[in-house]
């Protein structure tokens, strides 16, 4: 499997993981954008939007384009 084919294979299982803790727990805010150290969503969203950057980048430079 090629880099680009495992960032979007990460990209939906964390997208399944979020959805699945949402569905069960609910999602405040607070736990979103700064969860305590431990908790599920620590860090995902960096996490999330860094994977998702760095797909974006691959697809510019495969087509020779810019953003």
């Amino acid at each position: 499997m090629g880099e680009k084919q495992e960032l979007i294979t990460k990209l939906l299982e964390m997208q399944k993981k979020f959805m699945d803790f949402e569905q069960e727990n609910g999602v405040e805010m607070q736990d979103y954008f700064s969860a305590e150290e431990g908790h599920l969503l620590k860090g995902f969203r960096q996490e999330y939007m860094d994977l998702a950057n760095k797909l974006v980048d691959m697809a510019h430079a495969e087509k020779g384009s810019h953003r």
